[in-house]
């Protein structure tokens, strides 16, 4: 099994317990070390709950740092997993890769164009293994989506409408003290984007995977509804694909009566594919002779990236969990890409969130992406 650290994720932190569950469910990681909390106390006592020895429940990421240098190579993590708030992914993420570390990091990868261009020239000199967990890529039938598009079963793309919309976010709970929304409406730690940056990269990311279009051009129009945010809560962004394709992106966190409904359709020449997150075990495929049906997960190429047979659900952790199979894949065959998202999909979103919000403060003109 690969050793294992975690910083961020302690007491209380949703997407923590959701890495190391999907670390967890093929045997290939075991957590060994954590700086779990940007406060030492409690950085030190997740840890010891979590069942880490005392020596290895850091109280800061850079005695983590120091603390595996100083052991043995053998003895050492392997990999380290960043799920701390956006703004402090690229010390942490840079300290690492420069130390010689594969790394798994949250999404977004950083806040900032210029520390994304930093970090895909530091993972190609140390010639790590760095993913961001983008973890609707490990859906298996978002996967036989892309592979359907690339066989070219729906024909040349005209038209892509991807919709993530939640509603947790509609009252100003940050105010009460909601420690999730309290960060995600502070620009000085989640950057410049709300909703965009927060969902609007999966969103994104989706699109790139399953599609494998590139944005020439876009434009946006971002609003914060609930009054007193600084950061958007609602995103409509229309996009033009290099090649002449057509998109629409809507994202929100102030859809009352939704959960989590990410949802991508793609329109082609010759047919089309819908897939929803909250019902993830199918696909629906519409060809032009008036043809529908529905594809449902483990009956096809996709069963690779499924652990139950048809008719037993899977969703969003074992969804995860590929992505870390895929890590632990790499990390293994020492090869620095495979079947996750890389640094370079993480820059991708990064400089993406950015033009968004530079095509919506400019009144939503067409920008360049």
């Amino acid at each position: 099994m690969l050793k294992l650290g975690m910083i961020g994720g302690g007491h209380g932190a949703f997407i923590g317990a959701v890495h190391r569950m999907a670390a967890a469910l093929d045997g290939r990681f075991v957590l060994v070390a954590g700086a779990l909390s940007s406060t030492p106390e409690a950085a030190v006592s997740s840890g010891i709950a979590l069942g880490l020895s005392r020596d290895r429940a850091y109280s800061s990421w850079r005695d983590m740092l120091a603390g595996e240098l100083a052991r043995p190579p053998s003895d050492r993590v392997q990999v380290v997993s960043i799920v701390t708030p956006n703004a402090t992914h690229f010390d942490i993420a840079l300290a690492f890769v420069q130390a010689g570390f594969d790394v798994i990091c949250d999404k977004p990868m950083v806040i900032a164009t210029v520390q994304a261009d930093a970090l895909v020239e530091a993972v190609a000199r140390a010639g790590i293994v760095f993913a961001v967990t983008y973890n609707y890529t490990g859906y298996p039938m978002v996967r036989h989506a892309a592979a359907m598009v690339r066989r070219g079963e729906i024909g040349r793309i005209r038209k892509v409408v991807v919709e993530y919309h939640q509603g947790w976010l509609a009252a100003a709970i940050e105010e009460t003290g909601h420690k999730q929304a309290a960060w995600r409406q502070n620009p000085a730690i989640n950057g410049i984007g709300g909703a965009i940056g927060d969902i609007g990269t999966h969103a994104e990311n989706l699109v790139s995977f399953v599609t494998g279009l590139e944005i020439e051009s876009l434009c946006a129009d971002l609003t914060s509804f609930v009054p007193g945010r600084t950061l958007d809560d609602d995103a409509a962004v229309l996009l033009r694909f290099q090649g002449g394709a057509r998109g629409v992106l809507s994202v929100s966190q102030v859809c009352i009566g939704e959960h989590n409904n990410l949802t991508l359709r793609v329109y082609g020449e010759t047919g089309s594919l819908a897939w929803r997150q909250e019902g993830p075990n199918a696909l629906a495929h519409a060809s032009a002779d008036g043809a529908t049906h529905t594809l449902a997960r483990g009956t096809g190429m996709e069963a690779a990236s499924s652990r139950l047979p048809p008719g037993h659900p899977e969703g969003f952790i074992e969804a995860f969990a590929n992505i870390y199979r895929g890590v632990a894949d790499a990390i293994e065959a020492r090869v620095p890409a495979g079947t996750y998202p890389t640094v370079h999909d993480g820059a991708r979103g990064v400089r993406f969130v950015e033009r968004v919000v530079e095509s919506s403060r400019r009144g939503g003109i067409w920008i360049s992406a």
